[in-house]
């Protein structure tokens, strides 16, 4: 877990690498949670990339078709909590959800795990983060050891895109890198542990929670695999989102 001091433009909060080891195993979601999934547990759909919406900002990816398909945004850690709350209650309510299971956020050791899938470099993809692998701020593109370098003639959306819109990791997993930031359970701690951890959980009390894998507005180091950042847990913004972790409650 997190970056070696030789990648391009680490942050020392990436740091220092860490040996985390993971006893339970966890289900986790293919994709971000999409706004039809949210609508449907929730009643009502906060984001900002409907049908008819254009980037707000300029880019290439023309107004939304399809909203349903796209990862719903503008939610705060609270909202998503929240959706994994009713969205247990209603597994359970079912019959199809055993009382010791529930869905959750990934702490922040599961969602690197998850992201990587067994890879070590700075994205699943390689060592390198092109226009066209994935949803960022395309017009700038990043290598590990070369660092962030303009290309104004690359593809930038500038908007969210369907879910499963680019290659998955080598675990099946959509859209780890970009697309929107994804919510963790985790606090926000200001550098990782060290050493070899457990099962870690994160700090046990904090101000802001833990946002991971960039999003659709981020330059592409802030994509990396390691790449940590925090946010007030009632802040809900467009380039945030999550996906959902089913796992053993005891």
């Amino acid at each position: 877990m997190g970056s070696p001091t030789t990648e391009a433009e680490r942050y020392s909060w990436e740091g220092p690498q860490t040996t985390v080891t993971l006893t339970r195993g966890f289900y986790i979601g293919t994709s971000e949670v999409t706004q039809e999934e949210y609508l449907d547990v929730i009643g009502t759909n906060p984001s900002l990339f409907r049908n008819g919406t254009a980037p707000p900002y300029g880019g290439s990816g023309g107004a939304v078709t399809n909203a349903a398909r796209h990862p719903v945004e503008q939610v705060s850690w609270e909202d998503a909590t929240n959706y994994c709350a009713l969205l247990t209650e209603r597994g359970r309510s079912a019959g199809r959800l055993p009382e010791d299971w529930a869905y959750r956020l990934p702490t922040e050791a599961e969602w690197e795990y998850a992201c990587r899938a067994g890879t070590t470099r700075a994205f699943h993809y390689g060592p390198a983060l092109r226009s066209g692998m994935a949803n960022f701020w395309g017009q700038s593109e990043y290598d590990s050891s070369a660092g962030t370098t303009n290309n104004p003639a690359a593809t930038w959306m500038g908007r969210t895109s369907e879910v499963g819109s680019y290659g998955a990791n080598g675990w099946g997993l959509y859209d780890m890198h970009g697309n929107v930031g994804e919510w963790c359970s985790s606090w926000w701690s200001g550098a990782l542990p060290g050493g070899q951890v457990t099962d870690p959980q994160g700090p046990s009390t904090g101000s802001y929670r833990v946002l991971r894998g960039g999003s659709w507005n981020s330059n592409p180091s802030y994509c990396r695999s390691a790449f940590r950042d925090s946010f007030y847990p009632n802040l809900g913004l467009s380039s945030m989102g999550f996906r959902v972790v089913l796992a053993s409650a005891q």
